[in-house]
C-alpha cells in the first residue's frame, strides 16, 4: 500500500509518456515466479526514496538477478509512464558500446563535436535535464577491470556511465566487490528463493504429468538448492527426456558421473544471453576463472573446499595463507560470490553440494585434480589432531572432511595419506565406530609396521612411567584398538580390562577418560 500510494503521488510530477524511450529486451520470462519482496524494495528504493542515484543486485550466478531487473523493468514501463528506461548489458566492452549505439538509434541523438565516441555521446545526453526521468540497468556487471579499469588498463567503462539528478542506475553482478565499489551500501543481495515460490516456479516450467508427489518435488528442489537455473535445466533435461521428477532425483543421488552429466547439460534458454554458459556446473566457471585471476589465495581455498565434506567446515580446518588479513580477504571473496556461506559465529562455513560439484569440475577441466588431492591430504593428515578425549571436540568436527577426502582419493598413493588413515583409524575407535576404523586401517600400508611400533612404545612406557600415568594408559588403550581391529580380540580384551581397571582406581568417577 505504501508503494502503491507513493508512486501515485509521484506520477503526478512527471512527463508525459510521448518522452519516454525504451531500449530493453523484448522478451519477457513468462515463467517468471515470486521475488515479491526484492522487487518491492527496488521499487522503493528507486521511484519512491528517490535518494538512491544508483543501486547494486548481487547474488550467486543462476539466482535470477537479471529477471529480476527485466521484471522491474516492466513493471516501470507500465506503472512508471514518464520514465525512460534503457538496459546495458555489461559482458563485455563490445556489449555496452552495441546496447549505447541502440540508444543513440532510437533516440536519434546527435554529436556535439565529430570525434564525440559513442559512450562519450549517451553520456552526456543522458547526464542533461533534456533525457528528463531515467532508469539505466546495467545488467550482467561481473568483472571489476571491465567496469572500473585496472593498472594495466586504465580508466573503465563506469567513466561513460551518466550523471543526473532526475536518473537512476540498478547493476547487477555476482560479485559482492563489484556491488560495493558501484553503490557503496545501497546494495540488495538476492538469495535462493522460498521454497513456495520454488515449488510455483517448477509447477510453470514442468510438464505436469511429469511430476509426482509434493514430497519428491520438494526434496528435488533441495537438491537443487532452490535456485532458478537449476530448477529451469532440470525442468528440461526431465520435458526432453520425460522422465519424472523422482526418476530424476534418483540420478541425482547416483554416482559423481550422473550428477556431473546432470548439472553439465546443456539447454536452450531463451531468457539468457547468447554465448552465455546455460548449464549450472559450468555458468560458475567465468566466475572461478574470475577468482583465480584476481585472488590466487580464494581460488586456492575454493579448490581445497571441493574435496572435503561441504557442509560444517571450521575455518581453523582451512589450509594457512602469509597472514590472518589474506585470510579474511579469501573467505570474503568466496562469500561475496556466494559459493560459501558463514554461520553466526564466524568460524563455521557451508558451501552447496551443487556449487562443490561444480569446483571438482572446473579443477578437473583446469587438469589440477592430482595436485590439489595431494596439497589437501597433505594439509589433512598435518593438521589432523591425535585422538583422545582431550582433543575430542575438535577430531569429530574433522572427521567428515577427512573421511569424505580418504574415500575421495583411494588411487592416491602418499605418506600422507597413509598418516590420514592411522590417525583417522584411530580417532573412529576411540568413539566406538570400529568398523569405519577397520576401513582406514586396511587403507595403511604400514599396518603392521604401526602396530609393531605402538607394542614398542607400550612396552618403553610400561618401564618408564608409573602404571596410572595418563601417557602410558593412552598408549595401552590404543593398542588395545588396534588389537581390535587386527582381530586379536583376547590381546584386545586383556588389554582394555588392565587399563579400566587401573583407571577406575586413579581417576574420579565422573572424568571422560574413565
Amino acid at each position: 500500500m505504501i508503494i502503491a500510494s507513493g508512486l501515485s503521488l509521484a506520477n503526478t510530477a512527471l512527463d508525459s509518456q510521448s518522452r519516454a524511450h525504451y531500449v530493453i529486451p523484448s522478451i519477457a520470462n513468462r515463467h517468471f515466479t515470486g521475488r515479491v519482496d526484492t522487487l518491492n524494495s527496488l521499487k522503493h528504493r528507486i521511484f519512491i526514496q528517490k535518494e538512491t542515484p544508483k543501486v547494486a543486485l548481487f547474488g550467486l550466478g543462476g539466482v535470477g538477478k537479471t529477471q529480476v531487473a527485466l521484471q522491474l523493468a516492466c513493471w516501470a514501463k507500465e506503472h512508471m509512464p514518464g520514465h525512460s528506461i534503457f538496459w546495458v548489458p555489461a559482458l563485455s566492452e563490445g556489449s555496452f558500446k552495441q546496447a549505447y549505439s541502440e540508444i543513440v538509434r532510437q533516440l536519434a541523438i546527435h554529436k556535439a563535436t565529430d570525434d564525440e565516441t559513442v559512450l562519450e555521446l549517451v553520456q552526456r545526453y543522458l547526464s542533461s535535464e533534456a533525457a528528463g526521468p531515467w532508469l539505466l540497468i546495467v545488467d550482467n556487471a561481473d568483472d571489476i577491470d571491465l567496469l572500473f579499469g585496472s593498472a594495466d588498463i586504465p580508466g573503465g567503462l563506469y567513466e561513460y556511465l551518466p550523471v543526473s539528478r532526475r536518473g537512476v542506475m540498478l547493476l547487477t553482478t555476482r560479485s559482492r566487490e563489484v556491488a560495493v565499489s558501484f553503490a557503496e551500501k545501497d546494495i540488495i543481495e538476492i538469495q535462493k528463493m522460498m521454497p513456495a515460490e520454488a515449488n510455483a516456479f517448477v509447477q510453470k516450467v514442468m510438464g505436469k504429468d511429469l511430476l509426482c508427489d509434493q514430497e519428491t518435488t520438494t526434496q528435488l528442489l533441495e537438491e537443487l538448492n532452490l535456485l532458478p537455473l537449476a530448477i529451469t535445466q532440470a525442468a528440461a533435461y526431465m520435458n526432453r527426456t520425460n522422465i519424472s521428477t523422482s526418476r530424476y532425483l534418483e540420478l541425482m543421488h547416483g554416482t559423481e558421473h550422473d550428477r556431473i552429466g546432470l548439472m553439465s547439460r546443456h539447454f536452450h534458454d531463451r531468457t539468457r544471453y547468447p554465448g552465455l554458459q546455460d548449464a549450472v556446473a559450468t555458468t560458475w566457471l567465468i566466475s572461478f576463472n574470475r577468482i583465480r585471476e584476481s585472488d590466487a589465495a580464494a581460488a586456492e581455498l575454493l579448490a581445497f573446499i571441493s574435496f572435503i565434506e561441504p557442509k560444517a567446515i571450521p575455518r581453523s580446518l582451512f589450509p594457512p595463507l602469509d597472514s590472518e588479513e589474506q585470510m579474511e580477504f579469501a573467505i570474503g571473496t568466496l562469500c561475496g560470490y556466494a559459493f560459501m556461506t558463514k554461520r553466526e559465529d564466524g568460524k563455521i562455513f557451508d558451501m552447496h553440494s551443487l556449487v562443490q560439484l561444480a569446483t571438482r569440475l572446473w579443477v578437473q577441466k583446469e587438469g589440477d585434480t592430482q595436485r590439489i588431492l595431494k596439497s589437501t591430504t597433505r594439509h589433512m593428515a598435518m593438521a589432523f589432531p591425535p585422538s583422545g578425549w582431550t582433543n575430542r571436540e575438535l577430531w569429530r568436527a574433522y572427521l567428515p572432511h577427512a573421511l569424505k577426502l580418504l574415500w575421495r582419493n583411494e588411487a592416491l598413493h602418499i605418506e600422507e595419506r597413509y598418516d590420514l588413515c592411522f590417525k583417522v583409524g584411530m580417532c573412529l575407535l576411540e568413539d566406538g565406530r570400529t568398523k569405519d576404523a577397520i576401513r582406514c586401517f586396511k587403507e595403511d600400508l604400514s599396518w603392521k609396521e604401526r602396530l609393531e611400533l605402538l607394542e614398542h612404545v607400550v612396552a618403553i612406557r610400561q618401564n618408564t612411567l608409573d602404571q596410572e600415568h595418563p601417557s602410558r594408559l593412552a598408549s595401552q588403550h590404543q593398542l588395545a584398538g588396534v588389537y581390535q581391529a587386527d582381530g586379536q580380540i583376547q590381546k584386545a580384551l586383556g588389554l582394555l580390562e588392565y587399563v579400566v581397571t587401573v583407571r577406575e582406581r586413579s581417576l574420579a568417577e565422573g572424568h571422560p577418560s574413565r
